[in-house]
């Protein structure tokens, strides 16, 4: 299964510039994952038998949701694109159920980056396209926003 944008291109169309879903949606699952680690650590430094299982059982299920978390992280990014060609804006996501965005760069009026200060400090953010007559559609949580922005407002 190749790229979408690969599948869409056309003649004479490349892309300038390909960003994704940033790392943050990692985050729940890497503080999972410290949990059931410190857990772990827990039940081997007691020697009560009641605390240990607890710990074990705890560290047990706190790693099972921390890799349901880590799969669904996983699949949000592998199943989201977004470019920038020297034609068009396009955004998809989804893998069975897809949601797909394109709008032509002569139809783009404004791109507005919204930016929380984590955001800033780890570079992700929301871009919103507003389009001539085609509204506007919000892209979330994607890495490089700025540069994103750029490619897209620069001619």
């Amino acid at each position: 299964m190749g790229r979408y944008i690969d599948d869409i291109l056309q003649p004479g169309e490349k892309v300038l510039y390909s960003t994704n879903a940033h790392w943050i949606f990692y985050l729940p699952a890497i503080a999972a994952w410290i949990v059931a680690i410190v857990l772990f650590a827990l039940s081997r430094m007691t020697a009560t038998e009641g605390i240990v299982l607890l710990c074990l059982s705890a560290s047990a299920v706190v790693a099972i949701v921390a890799l349901y978390w880590t799969l669904k992280a996983w699949f949000h990014r592998w199943t989201t694109e977004t470019d920038v060609t020297n034609m068009r804006v396009v955004h998809k996501a989804g893998f069975i159920k897809r949601r797909t965005f394109e709008m032509s760069l002569d139809k783009v009026e404004s791109v507005d980056v919204n930016q929380t200060i984590l955001g800033r400090l780890l570079n992700y953010g929301s871009v919103t396209v507003r389009g001539v007559g085609e509204g506007s559609e919000t892209i979330d949580t994607i890495a490089s926003p700025l540069d994103f922005r750029n490619h897209i407002t620069a001619r």
